[in-house]
């Protein structure tokens, strides 16, 4: 089969939302390569893998690549990306000087190629990643993740990714009940569960994130623990707290809101549109971890957070990526 390239050069900032207009206008799957320069920062304090071969993208600059059925008229597609793309700038996300280029490629130039980069992956102290055509021996204490993310986000290569992994580890204290928002590939759901937690409802509302979510989680054996649910945000919290109940033979199986965690590894514009359905889902005390901030959304993130009635406990950071950690206070 032959598939349309389209390739869009652009800045690293930009490159989760237009990776996410390339989806809604119905690629079939997207790539990112991002700066592999040599004076790039890489945090190798876990023994991070980097394996893809050094580029000559310039420094903050990313190329995207999304791929269309051989049926697809590729100059109306760039026509419908472009407004999109530059519209950008007025949210504060600067793509830079955007360049678009097509090109017919074959299944085998693209479907598979990048599995050969995504190699068992240490993410935090105990949680390593393992792409399932890989072979590898845990050590003690260490927690396998099965992954393979498909054409869904998140494979935990990404900062954002990462960090949400970790700040993972450092609040999961075993028993919560959890809401993943925009689960992408389900890593996070996985994650939490591993770390401890009771059970996950992990949401999304691209069905092939929901696809892909679902056989990850089969593949980790989780499918008692984790219930994967197509929606839109967190719109299933406020349905009745028995709609997120799903009886399998005799066993119930997903959370009861409100819940211990929320966590969500999204953009911040997204954030910041369902901030008050967070603290309404959360118990008090709950916590929340927002991810997929970049530097230049941190302060209306913080500010939104606060404003809802969050406390503030904690600000991670990885290269120019922020992950929030807030708290619901507990009722006096």
């Amino acid at each position: 089969m032959k598939w349309h390239e389209i390739t869009i050069s652009t800045t690293e900032e930009a490159q989760e939302m237009i990776s996410n207009f390339l989806h809604e206008l119905g690629a079939g799957g997207v790539s990112i390569e991002e700066s592999g320069t040599l004076s790039k920062q890489r945090d190798t304090s876990l023994g991070q893998w980097y394996e893809l071969p050094l580029n000559d993208i310039p420094e903050g600059q990313a190329v995207i690549k999304g791929y269309f059925g051989e049926d697809t008229d590729t100059d109306a597609l760039i026509a419908a990306i472009r407004p999109r793309v530059e519209e950008l700038r007025e949210f504060d996300i600067d793509p830079g000087n955007v360049e678009y280029t097509a090109l017919v490629v074959d299944d085998e130039d693209w479907a598979t190629a990048w599995k050969q980069y995504f190699k068992p992956l240490r993410v935090s102290d105990t949680l390593t990643i393992k792409p399932t055509w890989e072979e590898y021996e845990a050590s003690e204490n260490e927690r396998i993740i099965e992954l393979d993310p498909g054409m869904a986000f998140g494979t935990g290569t990404h900062p954002t990714t990462a960090l949400c992994l970790q700040t993972l580890e450092s609040v999961i204290r075993g028993g919560e009940e959890v809401i993943d928002v925009g689960t992408g590939s389900g890593i996070l759901a996985i994650g939490a569960c591993r770390l401890g937690a009771k059970s996950v409802v992990a949401l999304d509302l691209d069905p092939i994130a929901v696809s892909s979510a679902t056989e990850n989680v089969k593949l980790n054996d989780l499918s008692e623990q984790v219930e994967v649910r197509l929606s839109d945000l967190l719109g299933v919290i406020k349905e009745d707290s028995a709609a997120l109940e799903k009886t399998s033979g005799s066993q119930s199986m997903g959370v009861t809101v409100p819940v211990d965690l929320v966590v969500a590894n999204i953009l911040a514009e997204i954030i910041l549109l369902f901030v008050d359905d967070v603290y309404e889902a959360l118990k008090p005390n709950g916590i929340y971890i927002a991810s997929g901030v970049y530097k230049n959304k941190e302060t209306d993130v913080e500010e939104g957070l606060i404003r809802s009635g969050f406390e503030l406990v904690e600000k991670r950071r990885d290269e120019e990526w922020i992950a929030f950690v807030a708290r619901k206070p507990q009722v006096v």
